[in-house]
């Protein structure tokens, strides 16, 4: 399957699992060390063949991905659910791109997103409360299951907050269950 856009990942085995899978181009940040040049890149690539930003399900992968999305408006977005993007290794579980497996890969480019410029928020801050999203013993559950229903990966309550009003989710939409593929 050959993918149209250029993926920026973190780094070097990120491609190679990608290329595993894939017909695919992309684009190493180097980690958190995303450089001017590398965001120049990304900026020509938006342009002419679309961008799609898959990093990992942690903090610095974040911290990246917010970084694009701030420099370079129109990116899409995939996200690994953290539970699927992992393996043991040497004792210790990793998380990453580079360690999802096929299915959890094609999953989340199949449920790419892209954020419209931050405007009015959809959803209030005291929505997001009375929904139980945070403040609660088990909002932190519930944070995960709103992640992985919506395709924007998991988060800590201001950050989900932020990442559902760039996709103008309602409270409505999210009593109701709808996702984001309805």
């Amino acid at each position: 399957m050959k993918i149209k856009e250029i993926i920026v990942v973190e780094g070097k085995k990120d491609t190679a699992n990608l290329k595993r899978w894939l017909d695919v181009d992309t684009l190493e940040t180097s980690g958190t060390g995303l450089t001017e040049a590398t965001l120049d890149q990304i900026r020509q690539w938006a342009k002419t063949r679309g961008v799609i930003i898959f990093t990992d399900p942690d903090t610095p992968g974040d911290q990246i991905r917010q970084r694009i999305n701030s420099a370079v408006p129109g990116c899409k977005n995939a996200f690994l659910p953290s539970g699927k993007a992992w393996e043991i290794v040497r004792g210790k579980r990793k998380v990453g791109v580079e360690h999802a497996g096929k299915q959890e890969i094609l999953a989340a480019l199949e449920h790419c997103l892209t954020y419209e410029a931050a405007g009015e928020n959809t959803l209030s801050w005291s929505e997001f409360v009375e929904l139980g999203l945070t403040g609660l013993p088990d909002s932190a559950q519930r944070r995960k299951e709103v992640g992985n229903r919506w395709h924007v990966g998991e988060a800590n309550a201001k950050t989900l907050w932020k990442r559902l009003n760039l996709l103008k989710v309602t409270k409505a939409m999210l009593e109701e269950g709808r996702d984001a593929d309805e």
